[in-house]
């Protein structure tokens, strides 16, 4: 266990504070743990929020990344760069897709399938086009993707919102029939295939399925945001082929690029070609950097098997999990897939982030009462065991006290 934390968080007089930071900074990482500047050693149990797909300082992915950074950082894309179509194609390949738009972020891809959304309708004879988005939804938090966004206190400070959105419940095919029949103008379904901020929550196998139909016969577009549940975070590449499906539009980020930052919207035939030059477009995008950094992620991913460790020892995480806080009052439930994992509690569990970093582990917590874990993919079963003996303890500590 490290030594306790300071109360103060050190000043950044200079640094916006948009962020609730722990008191802590951290100096230095190996494989799933990091160091602080006290010298006090963590878990890693975040994975910088599902980003660090091989870890810290892979061996592999560290060379590559020199060797790049030492040829060409960026150019523009004024010019063709040959790292974007291997990236691309790999992708079209593991997707079963047709091809790729690169951007920076998850909110910048999810950005760009909102336009193609709407363009999809004006090519189409539609004016006012419509998606159907859903309860507990997080695309991001630019004007547009705050407003697909379900979550009040996102939306708070910042209307108007943009229109266009009509919201139904996850895992209800009926609503989305029903919204279907009153809004002639919708032109796509846009949905996370497992909910990150909201909670951890996944949409059921075969309500991914029924949304597949109904796109098909509505001749529609199905977009499935996997920003934070791809890139082999559940045991498959993307998360919505435990359905055996394909969508049309698929914003991927976060582990893209294992920490450096990536973003893409892989497009299906029903919206491989709705975008064409100057419909859209990004400065810093698709470098050879940023696609360096995509192809030898998902190169390594390859090599070490990590679809099959993220299945193999999320599974053993989870089952840990779920039998040593079966039976807690103030548990709720245990959820999620592979390496994105989530515990719900009955109250604000707030207050686990700094007493699990005075443990040793970095956890998130999302909704206010969910503990997610989002680890590396290279995460071990003796590193999944050491998670859970830390944090269940510290878990009925917390639910056996009283709610503040």
């Amino acid at each position: 266990m490290n030594a306790p934390v300071p109360p103060v968080a050190p000043t950044e007089p200079h640094v916006m504070q948009t962020y609730g930071r722990l008191p802590i900074a951290l100096s230095h990482g190996q494989g799933c743990w990091v160091w602080d500047t006290a010298g006090r050693r963590y878990l890693d149990g975040l994975g910088g929020i599902a980003v660090n797909t091989l870890g810290h300082a892979h061996p592999k992915l560290v060379p590559a990344l020199q060797e790049q950074i030492a040829k060409l950082i960026h150019t523009s894309n004024y010019y063709h760069v040959p790292l974007q179509e291997q990236l691309a194609a790999k992708l079209v390949e593991i997707s079963g897709m047709t091809n790729a738009f690169f951007c920076n972020s998850g909110l910048e891809a999810n950005e760009a399938a909102l336009k193609i959304a709407r363009k999809y309708g004006h090519d189409r004879g539609n004016t006012n086009p419509e998606l159907i988005v859903f309860d507990g939804a997080f695309h991001g938090r630019s004007i547009a993707t705050l407003s697909a966004t379900a979550n009040p206190k996102i939306h708070a400070g910042f209307g108007p919102l943009v229109g266009g959105f009509v919201r139904v419940p996850l895992n209800d095919i009926a609503a989305v029939e029903a919204a279907l029949k009153a809004h002639p103008n919708i032109t796509g379904i846009f949905l996370e295939t497992i909910q990150g901020e909201g909670g951890v929550n996944p949409a059921r196998i075969e309500f991914l399925q029924g949304l597949r139909r109904v796109c098909d016969e509505h001749d529609i577009l199905l977009m499935l945001d996997e920003v934070q549940c791809g890139i082999g975070r559940t045991g498959k590449w993307f998360a919505h082929q435990w359905a055996g499906i394909v969508p049309d539009v698929m914003p991927l980020a976060k582990g893209l690029g294992s920490g450096v930052p990536v973003g893409a919207v892989v497009c299906g035939p029903r919206a491989a070609k709705v975008m064409q030059p100057g419909n859209h477009g990004t400065t810093f995008g698709g470098n050879p950097l940023a696609m360096r950094a995509g192809v030898e992620t998902l190169k390594i991913m390859v090599e070490e098997g990590l679809l099959a460790n993220a299945a193999k020892v999320g599974g053993e995480l989870k089952a840990a999990l779920t039998e040593q806080l079966a039976g807690v009052p103030g548990v709720v439930e245990v959820r999620g897939q592979g390496l994105m994992l989530g515990i719900e509690l009955d109250r604000s569990a707030g207050p686990l982030l700094l007493q699990a970093a005075e443990a040793g582990l970095m956890i998130s917590v999302t909704a206010d009462k969910v503990v997610r874990l989002v680890p590396a993919l290279i995460l071990s079963s003796e590193e999944a065991a050491q998670i859970a003996a830390i944090l269940v303890p510290l878990i009925k500590a917390f639910v056996a006290a009283p709610k503040s």
